[in-house]
Formats: structure tokens, sequence, C-alpha cells
């Protein structure tokens, strides 16, 4: 059963986090906010020929992270037989500067997944659900999957049920005998940025609602 969300899932001996564990979150909302805010995920599997990390597109549906591909791709392939998958997620929104250079650090929010992807069958409601992680509304307007594109195209999805998230936050943590070292320290932001839309030079068809305010 899943838990709540405002209740921490308890950890496998995989998902626990050992390394700086106080950045450790298993609240399936904070698991949640990670993968919505997503538009790719590294998808890391083992075959006869070695170790990949596969970036690949993603949304997330209840407790299930999708992914697509074409039926003859490697990755799609490899997954469709039950390989183990660990899927990664990671935002940047800051590099942080200590006092010495051992202590800087990173501000980020960061998800990881393990287990086995697995077919879906209705794969045109679940590619509908991908347009409306890209644009709500999108799904509604755009020409959707032909009988052969669909029959082309392989959707697959992992359950959230044995994943992790580790977060950072804040300023530099800095020694005490460095503290009065006359060195700049603090927070750089970043964070990602939607710009103005930019129309197809061939198209002569209004910009819907979530173009007009993508950049807002």
């Amino acid at each position: 059963m899943t838990a709540p969300t405002h209740l921490p899932a308890p950890p496998s001996d995989r998902t626990r986090i050992r390394r700086i564990a106080e950045n450790a979150d298993y609240h399936r909302s904070t698991l949640h906010a990670v993968l919505d805010a997503a538009y790719v995920c590294q998808i890391a599997f083992v075959d006869d020929k070695g170790t990949h990390c596969i970036p690949t597109a993603c949304w997330r549906e209840g407790e299930h992270l999708y992914i697509h591909g074409s039926n003859g791709g490697r990755l799609i392939k490899l997954l469709a037989k039950g390989t183990q998958a660990c899927v990664t997620v990671t935002h940047i929104d800051g590099l942080v500067l200590a006092r010495s250079a051992f202590n800087h650090s990173m501000n980020y929010r960061s998800a990881m997944v393990y287990g086995q992807f697995e077919k879906v069958n209705d794969k045109a409601s679940a590619l509908d659900t991908f347009m409306r992680h890209l644009a709500p509304g999108r799904e509604q307007q755009a020409r959707p999957g032909s009988a052969k594109e669909l029959a082309a195209t392989t959707v697959m999805r992992i359950s959230l049920e044995e994943a992790a998230c580790k977060v950072r936050s804040g300023g530099p943590n800095d020694d005490a005998e460095d503290m009065n070292l006359p060195v700049w320290a603090g927070v750089l932001p970043m964070r990602s940025q939607r710009m103005a839309p930019v129309p197809d030079a061939l198209s002569s068809a209004p910009a819907p609602d979530y173009v007009q305010h993508w950049a807002n």
C-alpha cells in the first residue's frame, strides 16, 4: 500500500540514504514534485555489453513514472525483458560557495527509483497524459497518433514503490576554524527559465492560451 503523501515511506535497502542522511526525504509529495518538474529522466541498466545510462522523456501519472520509445530501441527492448533499472531525476537550484574548497556544495532536488518497467496497454491515453505534461490542453489540439505510429511505439512505466529523494537547500556549512577567513561565501541561485514562444514560420494558427502564457 502506498504511504500517504504527508508521511514518509519506509526506505528499502536500496533507497536508504546513508551519505548525508539528513538530506534524505521519503515523502511521496516530495517525490511527486521532483518528478512532475522533470521532462527528462536518466535510466541506468546493464546488458551483455556493459552498463548504460540513457536520458529519455518522462512523465508521472499516479504512482508510476512513464516513458515511451521505438519498439526497436535498445532501451525499450531491454526493459521489456524485465531488466532491473535505476531511474534518476535531478534539479540544480544553486551553487553553494563555502569558505573552504571542500565545503562547497550544491542546492538540489533529486529522486531515484528502482525496479522493473512494464508495458502499458492503453498507449493512446498514456501519450495524451504526456501531451498534458508538456502543455495542458495540447492533447486536444495536436493530431493524435495514427494506428501505424502507435503500433511502432512502446509505452512503459515503473512503479514508484521503491524510491527516495535527496534535497539540499540553504547556505554553506563551514568549519568553525574557517569562519573568519576573508572569503566570500553564499549561494549562487540557479533555475530553469521559460522563454518567449517562437512560432513556426509556416504556422498561421493563433497561439492557444497555454502558449501565450508560457513565459508568464
